[in-house]
């Protein structure tokens, strides 16, 4: 289970590169992911749209399956954005990794990381 999350984000980001939702670049006849600033930035932004949808899901009052099928629209652009950016040299480090190590962080801390007014 030490890659959990790191293989569901590369499966993730599989589906979107299949889909056409990521460019590349081709030099000497090779595809190379575009690291492009404004295109990942664009990428973020879908996040945050997923959030947005569920806050909308949860004011209309709608099922809740249809809050949790955001939820999970949320979960796969934050992976698919994860994975592309590791792919562009964006991020180096293990999800997997970076996850354990900051709920080790948030276990240690105390309640309400000491805001308790």
């Amino acid at each position: 289970m030490d890659n959990y999350l790191d293989s569901i984000a590369k499966d993730i980001h599989d589906v979107s590169m299949d889909k056409g939702f990521w460019r590349k670049v081709y030099i000497d006849g090779r595809s190379y992911p575009a690291k492009d600033i404004d295109f990942m930035l664009a990428k973020l932004a879908l996040v945050h749209s997923e959030v947005s949808e569920v806050l909308e899901a949860m004011r209309k009052q709608m099922d809740e399956e249809k809050i949790v099928e955001e939820l999970v629209d949320i979960f796969i652009r934050l992976m698919d954005f994860y994975q592309g950016a590791k792919n562009c040299g964006w991020v180096e480090s293990s999800f997997d990794k970076v996850y354990a190590k900051k709920m080790g962080i948030n276990k240690s801390r105390p309640k309400m990381h000491g805001n308790l007014a």
